[in-house]
């Protein structure tokens, strides 16, 4: 067969090669950008989830053969947030969910681990305990404060060793022996009366075995404090001072007051 060379100048042209069918929105880089269980690629888009993050991407393949920018439903709080975001966007947000995630931290729980509930019996009281109970705690605490009163007693009345002994004194210039622990007394909130005699009734009397640091020791005609130990704090007799002395008197009283 010939060909005449003018024909084959005229012919329309073959066709040299098929063209490249058209494709979809390449989601290489998206799914790099989500390696790991953080991101899941599916058919027509992509779904990137962030752990522990509260981000949900969904990533929506345009129908146009080449996006210029990806169509992007957030969920944020539970709040959706329609947008667009392109490449260098996406791609810090994906960065972003990276850190939350690795800074979030990790609780491990074994696959054996049970669930221990303590119990804790109760008790039921009636009112008539219940208010011998509450008796009982009140004591307990004036007791307590009662012994640091008594402490205090003491504390304060060391401060006045050397004061010299003044027949009716009831001040740190001079001190008879009632004038004496009715000013120590006073400085813990507590009114003696102010004569020894009158002081006798002031409290109530305990024996040697249970007095304690605090309590007054009388005998007829004088007064003292008590400092434990046999030993005492008083202004003495005119021409004596306020001392720290044993226990001379023949069988005292013991009076705890307060």
């Amino acid at each position: 067969m010939s060909l005449d060379p003018q024909s084959i100048l005229t012919a329309p042209p073959q066709a040299r090669g098929r063209h490249r069918a058209a494709r979809g929105p390449v989601l290489t880089d998206i799914a790099r950008a989500t390696s790991g269980p953080a991101g899941v690629v599916t058919g027509r888009g992509a779904v990137i989830a962030a752990a522990g993050s509260g981000v949900l991407l969904s990533l929506i393949a345009s129908p146009a053969q080449a996006a210029t920018a990806t169509e992007v439903s957030t969920t944020l709080a539970g709040a959706p947030v329609q947008g667009t975001l392109n490449t260098a966007d996406l791609n810090a947000l994906t960065a972003q969910a990276r850190q939350t995630v690795a800074a979030a931290g990790v609780v491990a729980v074994a696959p054996n681990a049970e669930l221990k509930v303590e119990k804790t019996a109760v008790s039921v009281v009636s009112a008539a305990e219940n208010a011998e109970y509450q008796a009982e705690r009140a004591a307990e605490e004036a007791e307590r404060i009662a012994a640091e009163r008594r402490a205090s007693v003491v504390s304060i009345a060391m401060r006045y060793l050397g004061v010299p002994y003044v027949w009716g004194g009831t001040t740190p210039a001079g001190f008879d022996c009632s004038g004496f622990t009715s000013y120590v007394y006073a400085q813990v909130g507590i009114d003696l009366p102010r004569t020894s005699s009158s002081q006798r009734y002031a409290g109530t009397v305990v024996s040697w075995a249970e007095a304690l640091p605090g309590d007054l020791i009388w005998t007829p005609g004088h007064i003292a404090i008590y400092a434990g130990d046999g030993m005492q704090i008083e202004a003495p007799v005119p021409g004596k001072n306020v001392r720290y002395t044993s226990i001379w008197q023949s069988g005292p009283t013991f009076i705890r007051v307060g």
